[in-house]
């Protein structure tokens, strides 16, 4: 599903990302972010009741539907922060996920087009997450940064090497 050279920038952004901070201060040391953190000034998000509902053509492929994004914000670049979300499955190690896109809701780039770029973000884990699967929402705790990368679903526009991965809680 994800060709080599997507696996050697992960590896290279990975190993970038790992120089930036010390990962020894994760524990309460982070910054909590919302989807709509990483949107732009100005931008509004898709509303909730709309996320599962967006219009797609059935013939044509999600990624060719994905609506242009309009940037992202730096302003996290090289942080530890928190974000909640949901897992699209990118790559495995055994049965658990090593590489995934970690989504604002239910269906985004699976059953409905993909949201814009600046609202996905490309995770690395290790150890492998044993995902509980799609409709599991998850906290995602790591060091967070803008990226372009682009994937057979969809172009992400952030990226995350998470040093924690937790079942959702407020």
């Amino acid at each position: 599903m994800v060709n080599r050279h997507l696996k050697r920038r992960t590896v290279l952004a990975g190993m970038a990302a790992s120089t930036l901070a010390p990962r020894a201060a994760l524990a309460a040391d982070y910054i909590d972010l919302d989807w709509e953190d990483l949107l732009p000034q100005g931008q509004e998000p898709t509303p909730h009741a709309m996320r599962g509902l967006l219009p797609h053509d059935e013939g044509q492929p999600l990624t060719s539907q994905q609506p242009a994004s309009s940037g992202v914000r730096t302003a996290w670049n090289g942080q530890i922060v928190r974000i909640p979300g949901f897992i699209v499955p990118i790559d495995y190690d055994g049965s658990g996920v090593t590489a995934f896109i970690l989504v604002p809701y239910v269906g985004a780039c699976v059953h409905v087009p993909p949201p814009p770029a600046n609202q996905l973000v490309f995770v690395t884990t290790h150890p492998p997450y044993e995902s509980g699967g799609l409709f599991e929402p998850v906290n995602v705790i790591g060091m967070f940064g803008v990226s372009s990368l682009r994937t057979e679903l969809a172009e992400i526009g952030y990226a995350l090497s998470a040093d924690e991965i937790v079942p959702y809680s407020v």
